[in-house]
């Protein structure tokens, strides 16, 4: 575990409201009138977090290239799940089980999208590969407007072996690719089902690839040839709950 630093409102609320055992202090820019920070400070206050109140220049030096609205907070972070994690989170789950698998998503904007629009479908766990993965810095917690606080994010040290692992559980794999005629549209994703997308560049990578079940793309009738693969995650994702809120 590693201490890091939680920016801006959504995410510090987040941490407070999610994980505030983790929370080590808050910091307030000093003279900031903002009445959500001030709530935030209150709350911290009232969870026995050191609160302190800060010059702007120390919270943009602590904040990197990030926007921290006036707060931020020292937050000890777990260590993100690994391989061994996956079959207790599917067990949970049952056949509810949603999982989201990014092969290659190294934007920390990115990730940090991906992983809202996770916690907001209610994914039981997102995977990465291990060596190509970000991380959860301050910017990707940022990004995820608390959705890294409310979503497993598994980074696993072979992707391919993580994916049979889904396979033996029962899980049905479905990889996005743009270079397919099987329209998302037209699997079924009712049931425990992973969705796969790649890097914008590259896409899924060949031995990923191959592991899946299905390889589907997102009907595109305008004149773009892709989408970013956060807007991606959030298409696929919400078109498994459509079918799964639908009768069979």
């Amino acid at each position: 575990m590693s201490d890091s630093w939680i920016v801006g409102i959504n995410p510090v609320e987040g941490a407070l409201s999610n994980d505030a055992t983790r929370v080590r202090e808050v910091l307030v820019e000093q003279g900031q009138r903002n009445a959500r920070v001030q709530e935030l400070a209150t709350r911290a206050k009232a969870l026995n977090i050191p609160v302190h109140h800060r010059s702007r220049e120390e919270l943009d030096r602590v904040s990197g290239e990030a926007r921290h609205q006036g707060v931020v907070a020292r937050y000890e972070a777990p260590p993100m799940g690994s391989e061994n994690d996956i079959e207790r989170l599917l067990a949970e789950a049952g056949q509810n089980a949603l999982v989201l698998v990014l092969d290659g998503v190294t934007d920390p904007h990115n990730l940090g999208a991906c992983l809202r629009s996770a916690a907001a479908a209610g994914a039981t766990m997102v995977i990465v590969p291990k060596d190509r993965a970000v991380g959860l810095t301050p910017v990707v917690r940022r990004a995820s407007a608390g959705g890294a606080d409310r979503v497993p994010l598994i980074a696993a040290t072979n992707l391919a072996r993580a994916l049979r692992t889904l396979k033996d559980a029962g899980v049905w794999i479905t990889g996005l690719a743009g270079d397919t005629q099987t329209s998302v549209y037209t699997i079924d994703m009712r049931g425990p089902v992973a969705l796969v997308l790649g890097s914008e560049g590259e896409g899924m990578r060949r031995l990923t690839r191959e592991t899946c079940d299905f390889v589907a793309q997102i009907p595109m009738p305008g004149v773009m040839e892709s989408l970013n693969v956060s807007v991606a995650t959030g298409v696929v994702l919400f078109e498994a709950l459509r079918q799964r809120s639908e009768k069979r």
